[in-house]
């Protein structure tokens, strides 16, 4: 299994790229999103990978996140998501888009990724909405890779994402959760909750996110 390539950046195509890694040259297909936040050709680039295994074919899908390359191999569990479908889901939404959509049960957003019908759509937020909340928490901690071999001896520095804003810090995230849970709220709604108030809270600590959480559950408190 290969689950993380580093090396330059040779050239992007439409959804893939090849990455040259000590000289040898990696086709990896990945989303819109990914690919337009790579840098040129040339630099150094570090993707986790996820490898489909066919009987006449051999596939890698890369990712800038490790949580992004979970939610992908999540995608695929979900009867009629296969990679392409996964990778559009992807592409359209990101790690963290999916993620809110998916705890807030908005099975609207996954649909408007190109090719999603809405049964499909529906399907991935029944099926995956018990997962939300152990990704979440992933998610909140998950960053770039920092480097990347670029065909040398020695490591090279990887640009990283543009980024998407401060997120609370992973703890944060987990501890607000469990006291909601431990409130006597739902683990779904809870879930839906943290993860709405994690995307407004920019790096907010336990207590703040907590409070915005609540006020998500029970705004007229």
């Amino acid at each position: 299994m290969i689950g993380r390539l580093s090396g330059r950046l040779e050239m992007t195509g439409d959804g893939h790229v090849l990455l040259d890694v000590r000289g040898v040259g990696y086709i990896v297909h990945v989303s819109d999103r990914t690919r337009a936040a790579l840098p040129p050709a040339g630099e150094a680039v570090a993707l986790w990978t996820d490898l489909l295994v066919r009987e006449d074919l051999l596939q890698l899908f890369g990712f800038l996140t490790l949580q992004e390359r979970e939610w992908h191999r999540l995608l695929m569990t979900v009867q009629g998501i296969g990679a392409k479908a996964s990778m559009a889901i992807l592409g359209a939404l990101g790690a963290q888009g999916l993620e809110r959509a998916i705890a807030l049960g908005d099975w609207s957003a996954v649909k408007a990724a190109p090719g999603v019908g809405p049964k499909i759509a529906q399907r991935v937020v029944m099926e995956l909405k018990g997962k939300a909340p152990a990704m979440m928490a992933l998610g909140q901690g998950s960053a770039p890779l920092a480097d990347a071999g670029a065909g040398g001896d020695d490591p090279a520095p990887v640009p990283a994402a543009r980024p998407a804003g401060r997120v609370p810090a992973p703890s944060a995230t987990a501890e607000a959760l469990s006291a909601l849970v431990n409130l006597g709220y739902a683990q779904g709604e809870a879930a839906a909750a943290v993860a709405e108030a994690a995307g407004e809270a920019g790096d907010a600590d336990t207590p703040a996110l907590i409070r915005l959480a609540l006020r998500k559950v029970a705004p007229r408190a």
